[in-house]
């Protein structure tokens, strides 16, 4: 519904232009013009009118057709639309109210719930509270459920209000399309009727020649049948022929089909035969098989069974003679696996072998098919690299110096340094018998030389680089450098031509290829969707490090890598960095594909040939790309450390010694030779051949002591390579490091030395506290460490240090240092901790601490420890005497309990301000004169919490309500204590913390006490505050409990945050139980001991503080017993009106200085020149500002009116800029004895004070978020005075002042009132304005009074709408609403009036219509009238003049009403022709819209001028379309004809016994009135026959008579049934009445009279 809405009113032109289907049938035909309407009107056949009127007709056109079509749909469509949003919004409306009702009733049995709920707890039913706590929940969440639906419900009403009001909007704007739409209907019904009049003529003339032209063709069919039945014969004759020839044909044919068939289902048969024998046949071998699959199965079950009973056979000799049976199993299992293995690695060895062989056999033949060639001339005084090298070795092994005489060149028997690295590029294989004696040769090289296994083949290749005619590979082609072969040349000039590198379009095609060859190697790889990214391969471990290496020794290490792509994938060894080569080998044999999380091994070998650090990669090549794994060599390092670098001896007596341990750690894999010697000392070291290494597995921890030690540096580079400051040569290459070692001895002065500095230190006592051990020297091996014992003895009293150092006889071993500290005493006896600190310590409670006592005698001592005599009271040492033992310790128990009288008794040691105690303590030793002493300190303080008041006095106090009373509670300790309030009653509660805490020094708390009785009773209690140390503190308490005899179903209610002038509403009840004075069953209202409370009904009021924005309703009340009384209280905030008055003082104030100062600013412009003047103004100013200063402002402010622009403007400003208020009411509900209705006038009831309950109310109040800005502000829209029927319109601008966007919600309006808002907005943007359209419309006389709430989450601001509808009424003074005009003379006019009385308030608009000009009819799908049966007949209009003109006319046509008064009509009756059904309808319209009234206007028309009236009809009451031609009058004699009456009598006979009154009926003859000069005056009538009527029971009076101009007369008829009436059968009879005026007229009337025995 709301798509086909949104269609409609947005998308959709009312009007368009596109051609569409016709949705009214009778649309199909052209529309007919408007003068074609008129001339249907008129009823006229004439060919001159129509002649005439041909030539003013003019045609729509197509366009015009369409735009009429499509709006006639487009309003059938919206009323549609309307309609079904209508009963839309009435049946939501009705499920809203369903929802609502279901809501009350869900609270109502919340309610009863809750009660039972109270009733089971006071029973202590836990059952039936969990039952009847489920059913709440179950309630809650129905309860939930029913508000979110109908706030849905309300949502989707809003939105089909909105769409109806659209709709309603879209209607009225095409109210006037509307009309033009039903005028053209109109118009083409009219030519409708003329077009069918014409249709039916023609058809008629139509149909007369259809039925000769069926005749005719009745008799051709005639014809035609006789020659089809001849015809049909002959064929049937031919067809008997032509079947018996195709029965001969058909029959020959099916013996040939038949003889076909036979044969196919001979070779079916035969067929089938072959394929059963076929499948006997499978399925006999078939079992067969099986049968030899058993026999299989059989022998193997039984072999295997054999080789079990064998195996346990054995298993039970091999247990018989005691051995492992399992293992001898498991041995023989795997002697059986290892014998497969061989088997299969012997005959794989075969098939390798024969390759091999038949490889070498190939290579042979190809090799004896080339011819030999000599090798190349070599020069004969330059040695080649090979051959220096091989003479080196030669020299080395045969232990000669590297001096001697190089030997001669090597044979080309001797092998190649080449063959001893396979992997190098450029090798290849020679003949398999020169390959044996390759390995023989390099086998016996292998076994007289070991240092070439050192030799790198880097080096080597390095080497043959400087060389440029020196090769170390095989020639391609055997024969090559021969002597006798001659190379071929390349000329210089070619040579010079070609650059070095190769020129650049080499170069390009190189990169060209290179990148071809890797874009066909690497392919993204994708799986689902994500492309692979990252390293294809994960090494585990992720880095090889071959450690502290040996140069010769072999290390092998294996890696695993896993595949962490997607998919599958390739993994290809690429290779090792350049400068791993000649030691690195790696053994990969590629796996294939991997998938996703497989893994393969690679096996990295290391063969050191230098001692030197080595870093580099292995690199893989990957389907998706390269990676490669991180790859070090570490040389062997020394890593030495100490494990302390601070020797603390501490305190030691002169004489005695004591040793420490330091220990030297190498955490590296090369040993060193080291010294410990003072820090002051320095070590001759010979630096001329050393060189530095810096390595990282060293820490400088301190760089300043390195610096110290200073040595030079002697650089070589290595023939080849180039030397960074962190490389080490190797030793062949730089020589052995040749280190002399410092002798031990007495020191040398010298002044000065070039290479060996020596410092001489004398001895002092320092040195000779401190001294090492034996081991001072010595060497430290790799990953261990030594011991040093450090020996301390001390001789002279003081504190002693010296420092110490490491030194190494590797340079690259940085020098450690350590220091040693001590302490040299001569007291044997003496006490760590001199004072005795004991903090701060209470009275009365026990201290305890223990003095440990140290001695350095070699010898027992005996001890006594004193106190002083002043705190012998309160301080204790025990033991008093005691013997420590030599080089021991003595422990002594100090006990402190001080007591009050500490102050007075401690005299001097005791400082009353401070509480500061110091008492000294002796300790005397025996044959020792000087005692040792030691201090005891301590802070001696209270223990005493006070609570004040003393007492607590709480007064009377109701069960509902509770009293808090504040309590101070001061701690006078300087220590915090904690305390708690124990044993409280249950009507007691004391806070915060339930009465527990911790309360810091000196320091006073603030605790409320907080009473509430639980029955009516004086109170005398104690509250007991307990400190930690178990002292109690006492605090007396009294109050009298009151039960009062009504309650409060809340005693406090917390509203929602409120906008400013908005209201918030909660309810509760005022509840008396009372019902019983019984107080043995329960308890009864009494204040404390006194008497109960009597029951009956009992008030209350309300005592409401002044100046609040409470409400409550009703504030005075009588409740009876077992009764209550709901209470409304609303909360709404206002802004006070003295701060109202005060903004808009200060705002007129404001205004007033502006209009000054412009004032004087023009004053001055003017009056510059005369300054003298214009001082005197500024002097009458001052006065005058003066003046109205002071004036009193209550003066000023009462000049301001509320309703005034100034108040109202102050008022939006304080409400914009308003910033919240939280306000706390508490209202006292008195209660007293009786009714309120009992007391006499104003005499007050006994309220008792004590009987007084309180209701406590939070009052949060916020400025609104939506306000009013139009009409100053006002939130009441007045529409006033709005005629019924019609619609008055407001516009009320709303702004969102919050600093947010709002969503808005509407309360639902009366769905049957007359208020409806027209464009409802959802969001409101923070800071916007928009403007709402309130329309009133009521339906009748009412005052009416709504209230709109416009709803955020943030408050409603609420809209009063008013308005009085006021009943347009008027009265008509023609009764029964019918103007009958009766008979005028045709081409003649009648007139006559009547008024029309306004009783309304308002002016009226009026307009009068007729229905002939102006037809409504709704229903286009009718009969034409004269087809209609007189029941069916409902139309008004009646016959029409032919001309074209109104039958009827009213003047005025429109005007207006005034209040009051009354207006005259005058309805002209203008006939053109003869009619007795002139008719039509007058409407009264107001404004425009409400039709009041509906006249009926009739009339009849004669051309003569009598008339009959009365009788039964006869006809209908519409004419013919057809005109009856005029004749003259001499010819009207002829054309005369009787003019039948019909009159029916129906004597009613209900009782056989009793004579009933006789049938009447009546005819009335007139005579009209006329303009005309006739020569007759009057009308004569006559009826013959009188005499045969008579007979028959017929009465007529009177018989004849004649009737003035202007009269009519009545001829009465009346039948009485003969005594021989038949009443089977009804009475037939006629006469003729003759009328003579200035035409005679005769009628016929036919008499039926009847018997009518029932009702």
């Amino acid at each position: 519904m709301e798509e086909d809405d949104k269609k409609l009113l947005d998308d959709k032109p009312l009007v368009e232009d596109d051609t569409e289907e016709l949705e009214d049938p009778e649309l199909v035909l052209d529309c007919v013009p408007r003068e074609a309407e008129q001339k249907a009107g008129l009823g006229s056949s004439c060919p001159g009118i129509e002649q005439s009127k041909d030539k003013q007709k003019q045609r729509l056109t197509a366009q015009e057709k369409r735009q009429a079509c499509l709006l006639r749909r487009d309003l059938s469509h919206l009323d549609q639309l309307h309609e079904e949003k209508d009963l839309f919004i009435q049946k939501t409306r009705g499920e809203l109210r369903a929802c609502r009702r279901r809501m009350e009733l869900l609270v109502k049995q919340q309610e009863s719930v809750a009660a039972e709920i109270a009733a089971e707890r006071a029973a202590n039913n836990m059952a039936a509270m969990g039952r009847l706590e489920a059913a709440s929940r179950r309630l809650c969440s129905e309860l939930k459920n029913e508000r979110d639906l109908q706030a849905q419900m309300m949502a989707v009403l809003q939105q089909s209000q909105s769409a109806l009001w659209q709709i309603e909007v879209q209607e009225g704007q095409l109210e006037d399309a509307r009309k033009s739409a039903q005028e053209e209907a109109a118009a083409a019904r009219r030519g409708l009727q003329e077009r069918a009049a014409k249709q039916l003529h023609r058809e008629m003339g139509a149909s007369g020649k259809a039925e000769r032209n069926r005749l005719l063709r009745a008799r051709r069919c005639v014809h035609l049948q006789k020659e089809l039945g001849l015809r049909q014969q002959k064929l049937v004759e031919e067809a008997q022929k032509n079947h018996r020839k195709a029965l001969r044909f058909l029959k020959a044919s099916l013996g040939r089909i038949r003889e076909q068939e036979q044969k196919e289902e001979l070779e079916t048969r035969e067929h089938m035969r072959r394929r059963m024998d076929a499948v006997l046949a499978l399925k006999n071998s078939i079992s067969a098989n099986r049968e030899m699959l058993r026999k299989f199965q059989a022998w193997g079950q039984a072999k295997t069974e054999l080789a079990e009973q064998k195996a346990q056979a054995e298993k039970k000799a091999i247990l018989a003679q005691g051995g492992d049976a399992f293992k001898h199993l498991c041995h023989q299992r795997r002697r059986q696996e290892l014998e497969a293995q061989n088997r299969a690695f012997e005959e794989e060895q075969k098939r390798r072998k024969q390759e091999i062989v038949s490889r070498l056999l190939k290579e042979e033949a190809v090799e004896d098919q080339r011819r030999p060639r000599p090798e190349p001339p070599r020069p004969a005084g330059q040695r080649s690299l090979r051959d220096q090298t091989w003479s080196y070795v030669a020299t080395f092994c045969d232990g000669q110096s590297t001096e001697a005489p190089l030997c001669c060149p090597l044979q080309r028997q001797s092998p190649p340094l080449s063959l001893f690295q396979p992997d190098v590029p450029g090798q290849r294989p020679g003949p398999a018998q020169e390959q044996i004696k390759l390995q023989e040769t390099r086998s016996r090289f292998y076994q007289s030389s070991p240092l070439l296994t050192a030799i790198s083949s880097e080096s080597v290749q390095g080497d043959g680089s400087l060389g440029g005619e020196d090769t170390l590979a095989w020639p391609e082609i055997p024969g090559l450098w021969k002597e006798d072969y001659k190379p071929f040349q390349v000329s210089k000039e070619d040579v010079d031509r070609k650059p070095v590198g190769g020129t650049k379009m080499d170069k390009d095609i190189l990169a060209r290829t290179m990148q071809r060859l890797r874009s066909g190697v690497i392919h993204k790889q994708v799986a689902s969707g994500r492309e692979f990214r990252g390293c294809p391969f994960n090494s585990k471990p992720k880095f090889i490090h071959f450690k502290d290496f040996d140069v010769g020794k072999v290390y092998k290490k294996k890696i695993t890598l896993i595949n962490a792509t997607y998919t599958i994938n390739y993994c290809k060894l690429v290779g090792v960095d350049e400068s791993l080569q000649d030691f690195i080998h790696v053994d990969f044999d590629p796996p294939g594909p991997l998938s996703a999380g497989m893994s393969c091994e690679v096996l990295v070998t290391f063969k050191p040939m230098i001692n030197k650090d080595l870093e580099g990669n292995v690199s893989f090549l990957a389907q998706t790309g390269g990676f490669s794994v991180p790859l070090k060599c570490s040389t062997k390092k020394c890593s030495l450390s100490l494990d302390k670098e601070l020797i603390d001896f501490g305190s030691y007596t002169v004489g005695e010694t004591a040793i420490r341990t330091i220990t030297l750690t190498n955490t590296g894999g090369l040993g060193t030779k080291f010294r410990f010697l003072l820090a002051s000392e320095t070590c001759e070291m010979d630096t001329s051949q050393s060189v530095l290494k810096l390595s990282s597995t060293f820490t400088y921890e301190d760089k300043s002591l390195y610096d110290k030690f200073t040595t030079s540096f002697s650089e070589h580079q290595m023939e080849g390579n180039e030397s960074s400051p962190t490389d080490v040569p190797s030793q062949k290459e730089s020589g052995k490091l040749d280190v002399k070692e410092q002798e031990e001895g007495h020191p040398i002065e010298s002044e000065g030395v070039t290479l060996t500095t020596i410092m001489t230190i004398p001895p002092n006592e320092e040195q000779m506290e401190f001294s090492l051990g034996e081991t001072t020297e010595g060497d430290i091996g790799p990953f261990s460490s030594i011991k040093v014992p450090v020996i301390f003895t001390p001789i002279v009293p003081g504190t002693v240090q010296n420092s110490f150092k490491v030194v190494f006889k590797n340079q690259q071993c940085p020098t450690l240092y350590f220091k040693v500290v001590g302490v040299a005493i001569d007291v044997p006896v003496w006490v760590p901790k001199p004072n005795v600190d004991l903090k701060i310590c209470m009275y009365d409670r026990l201290y305890q601490d223990s003095i440990l006592v140290h001695t350095r005698s070699k010898a027992a001592l005996r001890l006594k420890f004193e106190v002083c005599k002043e705190l012998r009271g309160h301080v204790e040492l025990l033991p008093e005497t005691g013997y420590i033992q030599a080089l021991s310790s003595y422990s002594v128990q100090l006990k402190f309990l001080p007591r009050h009288s500490l102050p007075e008794d401690a005299g001097k040691y005791f400082d009353k301000e401070t509480r500061v105690l110091e008492a000294p303590m002796t300790i005397r030793v025996a044959d020792q004169i000087k005692p040792v002493g030691f201090t005891v300190h301590a802070v001696v303080t209270t223990s005493d919490l006070e609570l004040s008041p003393a007492g607590l006095d709480f007064g009377y106090c109701t069960i509902y309500e509770a009293i808090r009373t504040q309590i101070s509670l001061c701690n006078h300790s300087l220590l915090p204590q904690e305390f708690g309030f124990v044993g409280l009653p249950k009507f007691v509660d004391i806070q915060p913390n339930d009465g527990f805490g911790t309360i810091l020094p000196l320091e006073t708390l603030q605790l409320d006490v907080i009473f509430q009785p639980t029955k009516a009773k004086e109170y005398n209690f104690e509250l007991i505050c307990k400190s930690e140390i178990n002292r109690c503190f006492k605090l007396a308490c009294r109050a009298v409990g009151v039960y009062p005899p009504l309650e409060l179903s809340h005693n406090q209610i917390k509203f929602a945050a409120t906008s400013l002038y908005d209201t918030s509403v909660a309810t509760l009840y005022v509840i008396n139980s009372h019902l019983s004075m019984n107080s043995l069953t329960h308890s009864v209202p009494r204040i404390g001991s006194e008497d109960a409370f009597p029951v009956g009904p009992t008030s209350f009021e309300f005592l409401l503080p002044p100046d609040s924005p409470i409400t409550i309703s009703p504030l005075v009340g009588t409740v009876w017993p077992g009764k209550r009384c709901l209470v409304r209280v609303a909360f709404r905030p206002v802004l006070p009106s003295e701060l109202i008055h005060q903004e808009a003082f200060q705002a007129l104030s404001r205004k007033a200085e502006v209009k000054l100062s412009q004032k004087e600013t023009v004053t001055q412009r003017k009056d510059q020149r005369r300054p003298s003047f214009s001082m005197l103004r500024l002097q009458n100013q001052d006065r005058l500002l003066r003046a109205s200063a002071s004036q009193p402002p209550e003066l000023q402010k009462e000049d301001l009116a509320s309703s005034s622009q100034e108040y109202q403007s102050a008022q939006a400003s304080l409400t914009r800029s308003f910033q919240g208020k939280f306000d706390k009411f508490v209202v006292p509900c008195v209660v007293a004895s009786g009714d309120t209705k009992d007391r006499k006038g104003t005499e007050p009831l006994s309220f008792s004070p004590h009987n007084t309950l309180y209701l406590e109310l939070w009052c949060p109040a916020v400025a609104p978020s939506i306000v009013v800005t139009s009409d100053k502000g006002k939130t009441v829209i007045n529409f006033g005075d709005i005629a019924a029927g019609h619609r008055g319109i407001k516009k009320v601008s709303i702004q969102n002042i919050s600093p947010e966007d709002l969503d808005l919600e509407y309360s639902v309006l009366n769905p049957d009132g007359p208020f409806v808002l027209l464009n409802p907005t959802i969001r409101l943007p923070s800071g916007e304005t928009q403007v709402l359209d309130l329309s009133f419309s009521p339906r009748e006389s009412v005052v009416a009074q709504e209230i709109l709430d416009i709803i955020t989450k943030k408050g409603t601001l609420s809209l009063a709408l008013m308005g009085t509808g006021v009943a347009s009424t008027i009265t008509c003074s023609i009764e029964g609403d019918v103007l009958n005009m009766g008979y005028v003379i045709a081409r003649e006019s009648v007139s006559l009036g009547f008024k029309l009385q306004n009783n309304s308030p308002l002016p009226i608009k009026f307009s009068m219509q007729l229905d002939s000009l102006s037809s409504r009819s709704r229903d286009q799908h009718c009969l034409p009238q004269f087809l209609a049966s007189p029941d069916q007949r409902t139309e008004v209009v009646g016959t029409q003049n032919y001309s074209g003109q109104s039958v009827f006319s009213v003047v005025p046509v429109e005007g207006v009403m005034e209040p009051g008064k009354a207006q005259d009509f005058t309805v002209t009756f203008s006939p053109d022709h003869e009619s007795l059904y002139f008719s039509d309808r007058l409407q009264v319209v107001l404004f425009e819209k409400k039709v009041s009234h509906h006249i009926l206007l009739k009339g009849a028309a004669r051309e003569h001028m009598m008339f009959v009236e009365g009788g039964d009809p006869l006809d209908v009451p519409v004419e013919s379309l057809t005109v009856i031609p005029a004749f003259d009058l001499e010819h009207r004699e002829e054309a005369e004809e009787l003019k039948p009456i019909l009159v029916t009598l129906d004597y009613a006979q209900l009782d056989p016994d009793t004579q009933a009154p006789p049938a009447t009926r009546e005819l009335q003859v007139g005579c009209i009135r006329t303009t005309q000069l006739s020569a007759k005056k009057t009308v004569e009538f006559s009826m013959d026959n009188i005499a045969a009527l008579q007979h028959k029971g017929f009465t007529i009076e009177p018989s004849r008579g004649s009737v003035e101009r202007g009269q009519t007369k009545a001829i009465s008829i009346s039948w009485t049934p003969p005594i021989d009436f038949d009443p089977d059968h009804p009475l037939l009879a006629s006469a003729l009445l003759q009328l003579r005026g200035d035409v005679k007229e005769t009628y016929k009337v036919l008499f039926v009279a009847q018997v009518v025995t029932g009702p």
